[in-house]
């Protein structure tokens, strides 16, 4: 089981009662077109599962913090998300990449490998800014534009950040 937890009762508010919750989540995360094709969004008590076939490893990161970044979720369960053929040969590609630079596990499947490969995630504090964010994880304050764009259906404008939201870390952005 792919889950990944998040406060519950921090992110935007997108649903008013738990019974709209799957329908205003769906509709969310297909305006934001983040690589999901066939999406289905199913919701009980803020656990969360996504189906559907995502074009990209970072569709399925994109979604997950889109979702777990929205106020009533606590997890969200990725299994049921496949990857495309072409998405599972970019991630066996990351992960004999990452074998070869000996940070993969051998056994590790496509989907768990090339989401563990390529980013990390970061929970956001009190006081904490995206230029202080691209200051410690990669030397470069001003790679926060860089950061802003690698979290776009995440964060909607770089300057309005919160505690408790999470964000994806590019690891080649360093």
């Amino acid at each position: 089981m792919s889950l990944f937890g998040f406060v519950k009762d921090i992110g935007r508010r997108v649903f008013n009662k738990d019974e709209e919750a799957a329908e205003k989540i769906q509709e969310m995360v297909a305006a934001a077109n983040p690589g999901i094709e066939n999406l289905e969004v199913k919701y009980e008590d803020g656990f969360v599962e996504l189906c559907g076939e995502c074009t990209s490893v970072e569709a399925v990161e994109k979604a997950v913090l889109m979702v777990g970044n929205i106020a009533g979720v606590k997890d969200v369960n990725v299994a049921q998300l496949t990857l495309s053929k072409e998405a599972q040969e970019q991630a066996r590609q990351n992960r004999e990449a990452a074998k070869a630079a000996a940070a993969a596990k051998p056994d590790e499947d496509a989907k768990t490998a090339a989401v563990n490969s390529e980013v990390d995630y970061y929970t956001i504090v009190s006081g904490d800014s995206l230029s202080k964010i691209a200051k410690r994880f990669y030397g470069d304050p001003m790679k926060y534009k860089e950061l802003f764009e690698a979290n776009r259906e995440i964060i909607e404008d770089p300057d309005k950040i919160f505690p408790g939201q999470k964000i994806r870390i590019p690891r080649n952005l360093a």
